[in-house]
């Protein structure tokens, strides 16, 4: 089996361009194998296919068995999960793509599901960027090194919230 390994950053508010460049590597002959690590992929190599990948974001495992069998019985693949993002595939028939979303309410509630818990993690960032720092401490560099760490993740993370809300907006506007 040959395979190859890409890596390839997207945001969380990216998953439709993410999931068209997966598609895209299939109609070239590289077949999602393994999520290895966040932006590491894992091709096998193979025939050309016209598959569709699509992606869900999943906060509450409680019926996981059941939640992947839902798909399964639909005619999707699981392939893997990311950071609580589930990778599925399919391949298409004629023109028609498939979709696992068949409303643009349900697709809104996927980002709603991922604001949640980056909603979350928003008051941690905000407590390593406000803490004083002691200047005469030993450890004054390491400490401002993690507060300009923790302010870029703070960013980040309140960029992503705004682009997915953007999103949600986009969704419920259509």
């Amino acid at each position: 089996m040959n395979t190859i390994t890409k890596y390839k950053v997207f945001w969380a508010w990216q998953d439709e361009q993410e999931e068209l460049w997966l598609g895209k590597m299939a109609a070239e002959g590289f077949h999602l194998q393994a999520l290895v690590f966040p932006c590491v992929y894992r091709f096998e190599m193979g025939a050309p296919r016209n598959d569709t990948y699509r992606m869900d974001f999943l906060v509450d495992r409680k019926d996981y068995a059941g939640y992947l069998q839902l798909f399964k019985d639909a005619g999707w693949e699981h392939l893997g999960e990311m950071g609580g993002w589930q990778y599925f595939r399919t391949s298409r028939a004629g023109n028609s793509i498939p979709e696992i979303y068949t409303d643009r309410d349900s697709k809104a509630q996927k980002y709603q599901r991922l604001i949640s818990i980056l909603i979350v993690f928003l008051p941690i960032f905000m407590t390593i960027t406000t803490r004083p720092i002691d200047p005469t401490s030993q450890f004054a560099a390491l400490y401002f090194t993690g507060k300009l760490l923790g302010t870029f993740l703070m960013l980040l993370y309140v960029v992503a919230m705004i682009k997915i809300f953007q999103r949600i907006q986009e969704l419920k506007k259509r």
